[in-house]
Formats: C-alpha cells, sequence, structure tokens
C-alpha cells in the first residue's frame, strides 16, 4: 500500500509539473476595454493595479481608479490642439502632461484633473519633446529633439516632483540627422537600483545610439532614415537585463533588425535571434525575463530577455504600460485600450 501512496504522489507530483509548465507557456490574453474618445493615445502612466493615466491628441487625458472597468475623459481648459504624447502621474489626483510640438507645454494637476496649472513653456523655435520619466517622486526630466543650429538635444529637468522645470546646463550634442521618436514616451529610461542610477536614452533617423551619461553605444538596429531607429527600451530592475525595439514605421510588418538585447548593463547591445513581428513603438518589461512589445501591426512577448519573440495578437497598440506588481499590462493606442491580466 505504501508503494502504491508513493505512486501516486510521484504521478501527481509529475503531473503537476507539466500541468504547470504548460500554463506558465500559454499566450497572455488581450482584453480590449471600452473605447476611448481620443483617436491616438500616445502616454500612459501605471500607478498601480487600479490607477491608471493615459494621454493624447484633442489636447485630452484619460483616468480610470477602478481597474480598467470605467474611465474618465478629460480635457485640458485652452489647450484643444495639444498632443499629449507624455505623461507621469503620481496618483489618482497628480499627474503631469507634456506636449510634442511647438510651443511646448508641461501641465501639472492636483486636483484629478478637474484643473490644470502651466509649470513649464518652451516657444524656442522648433522645439519638439518626446519623453518625460521619473527617478523618484521628486526627480525628472523630458528630453526631445536636437534644436539647430548647434544640433544639441533639448533638456529640461525637475526635483520638486514638476511644480517647476529649469533648462539643464547638460547637453548631448546629436549626430547629423539623428533625433528621439515621441512614438510612447519610452525611449529614456531612469530607474534606481541598490543606489545606483540604472537607464539611459535611445535614438533613431540617420544614425541609432544608445546613451547613458556620455557612455554611448551604437545600436545594430536598422537605422540610416528618419522612419528608422529605436523608439523604446526597457530594462529589467536591476538594469543588466535589457530590450530595445523599433524598425521602420512606415512598414511596419518589416521585421528586420528590429529589436536588440543587452545582458551586460547596455555595454553592448545583440540582434534577437527571433524578431518581433514588425515594427515596435514601445517594450515593457514584465517580471523576470518575460518582455512585452507592441506596435501598430501586432504585439508580441519575449520569456527569455528578448533573445526569442512569439507574437501573441494582432492586435497592435502605440504603448504598454505594468503595474507595479507585474500582475496587469494596459495597452493604448487609435481609439483603442486594452489589457493583460496574469497569473
Amino acid at each position: 500500500m505504501q508503494k502504491f501512496i508513493k505512486s501516486l504522489l510521484l504521478l501527481h507530483s509529475v503531473f503537476f509539473f507539466h500541468f504547470s509548465q504548460a500554463y506558465a507557456q500559454q499566450k497572455p490574453v488581450i482584453k480590449l476595454l471600452e473605447t476611448p474618445p481620443i483617436a491616438s493615445i500616445r502616454g500612459m502612466s501605471v500607478v498601480n493595479d487600479s490607477i491608471v493615466w493615459v494621454s493624447g491628441t484633442g489636447g485630452q487625458a484619460g483616468l480610470t481608479t477602478d481597474g480598467g472597468r470605467h474611465w474618465q475623459w478629460i480635457k485640458v481648459p485652452d489647450h484643444d490642439s495639444m498632443d499629449w504624447r507624455s505623461l507621469q502621474a503620481f496618483s489618482s489626483q497628480q499627474a503631469l502632461l507634456l506636449n510634442a510640438g511647438s510651443p511646448a507645454h508641461v501641465m501639472r494637476t492636483t486636483d484629478g484633473g478637474k484643473t490644470w496649472k502651466k509649470v513649464y513653456e518652451d516657444t524656442t523655435k522648433g522645439i519638439f519633446f518626446d519623453d518625460i520619466v521619473f527617478l523618484d517622486d521628486n526627480r525628472g526630466w523630458a528630453i526631445g529633439d536636437p534644436i539647430p543650429p548647434d544640433a544639441k538635444f533639448a533638456l529640461i529637468n525637475t526635483y520638486d516632483g514638476g511644480k517647476t522645470w529649469v533648462k539643464s546646463q547638460h547637453y548631448l550634442l546629436a549626430e547629423p540627422g539623428e533625433a528621439l521618436f515621441a512614438a510612447s514616451g519610452t525611449n529614456l529610461v531612469a530607474q534606481y537600483y541598490e543606489n545606483k542610477i540604472v537607464g539611459g536614452m535611445v535614438t533613431g533617423g540617420k544614425v541609432s545610439r544608445f546613451i547613458y551619461d556620455y557612455n554611448i553605444v551604437v545600436l545594430p538596429i536598422t537605422q540610416g532614415s528618419p522612419s528608422k531607429g529605436a523608439f523604446s527600451l526597457a530594462f529589467e530592475r536591476d538594469g543588466q537585463k535589457g530590450v530595445i525595439v523599433g524598425g521602420d514605421y512606415l512598414h511596419d510588418k518589416d521585421t528586420t533588425r528590429n529589436c536588440v538585447y543587452t545582458n551586460d548593463y547596455g555595454k553592448t547591445w545583440n540582434l534577437s535571434v527571433t524578431s518581433p513581428g514588425g515594427y515596435r513603438s514601445c517594450v515593457v518589461h514584465v517580471s523576470g525575463d518575460l518582455f512585452l512589445a507592441t506596435g501598430t501591426s501586432g504585439t508580441d512577448i519575449s520569456r527569455d530577455g528578448g533573445v526569442h519573440w512569439e507574437k501573441i495578437s494582432d492586435e497592435g497598440f502605440n504603448v504598454a504600460g505594468v503595474s507595479p506588481n507585474g500582475k496587469k499590462i494596459w495597452l493604448a493606442g487609435s481609439r483603442k485600450l486594452g489589457i493583460i491580466e496574469l497569473p
């Protein structure tokens, strides 16, 4: 009888192991949420499982406080023509919006979008901000395309949570034809890990580079024309493993050299063995070695830190975000919102 029971327990353990493995390898399913009134959403900031902000064209932003079941749609007064491509939220009440184009505005709300205050304006000819990122609740940066004639990237920073902004004295010189992409507000990363800052920025156009401080790596990703290059990057928490996605947005099903990965904090970058299914405007780190990438031609996942990719849906989005616990992935695009809930 004891041998019989041991055999049953062994069979149960083997079955449970294989069932768990099979379940873990299931493709995540995208559930579409309500259709937003915003024609194109490119800004997203995930506070937690319940609170998510999005932003886009028509001077509009959106907020859910119940995990995506209901959304509040907000128009920033007197800014109907703004395309809010970058967004940073701290809570259901506090958020910052940054538009792409000239003049550049940073708008701040402290009451959930009921009122807004302009905390920064730049009327420089040709100003075009692409991304806003915060290291913590106080320290943040916004970066923009190089401005003629000196071709230096625009950079502003804040040390008080976005209440005030100043132009940075540290400007990085762009190569001829090099620029940033405002496709998802994810071409700049800054995060803490064990008292060190992890991150960097990626560029595209005539040349595509990964830049951290003054360390510069020319990427093996596709480049050479204004529609090509690196569009988005994401790192694991410790910054050792990272992924960059991009491609050619004019040919969004082209998989040629559209993704690279690193295992050494960005010192070297390698082309993916199996590429995502086309141009991808956003990549996010979910948990462990799991990354998700999305773009106008579909959505993919990598379970091994960007080495191999598997397409999970033809549903395409502009931007994605992940809840801090890694259990929910949020997606947004052209009149489209989606969510993936992981076990």
